[in-house]
C-alpha cells in the first residue's frame, strides 16, 4: 500500500503534481487565446492550485527551472539587439531616453495617487507601475524586503493585458485610421525564424548565456539570471557572432519555467482592499496608455513620423507584439524596435538600481522621522 503522507513530503512528487498542474493552465489559455498563455496560464494554475492544495499537496518549483527559464528569455532579448538597433538607438538616443523616463515618472505619478487611494506602500505600487519588465520586476521584487510580490503581480499582469488589448484597438481605430495589412501570421512565423540553424549554432551562446549569467550573479546585478545573459549576447550579436532565433515552442517553454514559479509567489489573500485595487489597477492601466498616447503625438511634434509608429514605439509593453502591429499597419519597424529595446534595456539596467536607492533613501527618512 502507497504511502501517502511520504510523497506529500517529497520534492520529486511535489514538483510533478505542480508541473500537470501548470501545464493544464498552459493548455487551458493557450486554447482561450489570452496573451502570452504559457506565463500567465502556469501561473493562474499553480495559483488556484496552491491555494486549495488538493490533497494537502504542498505545491514546489525548483529556483533553477526559473533560472534556466530567465536565462532563455534573456538570451532572445540580446538576439534583437542588432546593429542595425544600435543605429537606430545611437541616432535618437536624446529622444529615448527622454521619453522613456518622461514615461517612467508618468507612471511613478500614477503609483503615488494609486498608493495614497489604497493605502498600500508607495515602493510597492511603484514596482508593480513601472512599463515594462513584467517577470523582471516580480523577481526584483521578491530579492526586495518589504514589497507585497502578489500586488506588484497583479498590477504588472493587469498593465500588461491591458495594453495587448487596447493598442491594437487604438491603432486600427479613427484616431490613427490604419488599415492592416494581410499575412500577419506569416510575419510572426518570420519573427521566431531565422537563417542560422538552431543546432550546433546555439551551443556558443548556451555557455555565454551561463557564464554572463553566474558571472552577473556574482557581481550581485539585479535578476542576474536574465540581464547577464541579455548582455552577453547582445554582445556577441553586436560583434557579427550571429545566435539562431529561437522556435515559439522554446520560447512558450521559457515562459512556462517562470510562470510556474511566480505562480507559487502570489498570496491572494493577502491583496488587500480587493475591490479598490482592481478599479485601480484598471484606471492606472487606462491613464499609462492615454499618456503613451500624449508621448507619441509629442513625438510626432518634434519628428517626421507617422502617429502609428510614434504610439508603438512607446506603448509600455510587449515588443513582439508591438512589431507585429507595426508590420500590420505600415510603420516603420526598426523606429519601433529600437524604442522598445532602449525602453526594455533602460528598465532592466537602470529602473532596479535606482529603485534600491530611492527605496534605501526613502527607508532612511522613516527611521529619522521615528
Amino acid at each position: 500500500m502507497i504511502d501517502f503522507s511520504k510523497k506529500h513530503d517529497n520534492k520529486a512528487f511535489r514538483f510533478s503534481v505542480t508541473l500537470v498542474t501548470a501545464f493544464i493552465g498552459g493548455l487551458v489559455f493557450s486554447a482561450l487565446h489570452t496573451p502570452i498563455p504559457w506565463l500567465l496560464g502556469p501561473m493562474a494554475a499553480v495559483l488556484i492550485g496552491g491555494r486549495f492544495r488538493f490533497g494537502k499537496i504542498h505545491y514546489y518549483w525548483p529556483t533553477s527551472i526559473r533560472d534556466t527559464g530567465l536565462i532563455i528569455v534573456g538570451y532572445s532579448i540580446g538576439l534583437s539587439f542588432t546593429k542595425e538597433a544600435l543605429q537606430q538607438i545611437t541616432a535618437k538616443l536624446p529622444s529615448m531616453l527622454i521619453m522613456t523616463v518622461l514615461l517612467v515618472c508618468f507612471c511613478a505619478g500614477i503609483a503615488w495617487v494609486v498608493s495614497k487611494l489604497t493605502g498600500v506602500d508607495y515602493p510597492t505600487v511603484l514596482t508593480g507601475s513601472i512599463p515594462g519588465g513584467l517577470s523582471q520586476m516580480i523577481i526584483f521584487a521578491e530579492e526586495m524586503k518589504g514589497i507585497d510580490i502578489t500586488t506588484v503581480t497583479f498590477l504588472q499582469v493587469a498593465r500588461l493585458m491591458m495594453i495587448i488589448f487596447f493598442v491594437p484597438f487604438l491603432i486600427l481605430g479613427p484616431l490613427f485610421n490604419n488599415k492592416p495589412a494581410t499575412l500577419t501570421s506569416d510575419f510572426a512565423d518570420k519573427m521566431v525564424q531565422s537563417t542560422v540553424p538552431l543546432f550546433p549554432n546555439i551551443i556558443p551562446f548556451v555557455l555565454i548565456c551561463v557564464i554572463c549569467a553566474f558571472l552577473a550573479k556574482k557581481l550581485k546585478f539585479p535578476t542576474p539570471f536574465m540581464l547577464g545573459p541579455i548582455a552577453g549576447t547582445a554582445a556577441a550579436t553586436i560583434f557579427e557572432l550571429h545566435g539562431p532565433a529561437l522556435t515559439a515552442p522554446i520560447l512558450d517553454l521559457s515562459q512556462f519555467m517562470i510562470g510556474g514559479y511566480i505562480g507559487l509567489l502570489l498570496k491572494p489573500e493577502k491583496l488587500r482592499s480587493k475591490a479598490k485595487m482592481i478599479t485601480l489597477a484598471l484606471l492606472s492601466g487606462v491613464f499609462m496608455i492615454v499618456g503613451s498616447v500624449g508621448l507619441a503625438f509629442l513625438l510626432v511634434h518634434f519628428y517626421d513620423i507617422s502617429p502609428s509608429t510614434s504610439l508603438l514605439s512607446l506603448a509600455p509593453g510587449g515588443m513582439d507584439q508591438m512589431a507585429i502591429l507595426a508590420h500590420e499597419v505600415h510603420a516603420d519597424l526598426s523606429m519601433v524596435t529600437g524604442y522598445q529595446i532602449f525602453r526594455l534595456f533602460f528598465i532592466y539596467f537602470a529602473v532596479p538600481p535606482l529603485l534600491r536607492l530611492f527605496f534605501k533613501v526613502g527607508n532612511r527618512k522613516t527611521r529619522k522621522a521615528a
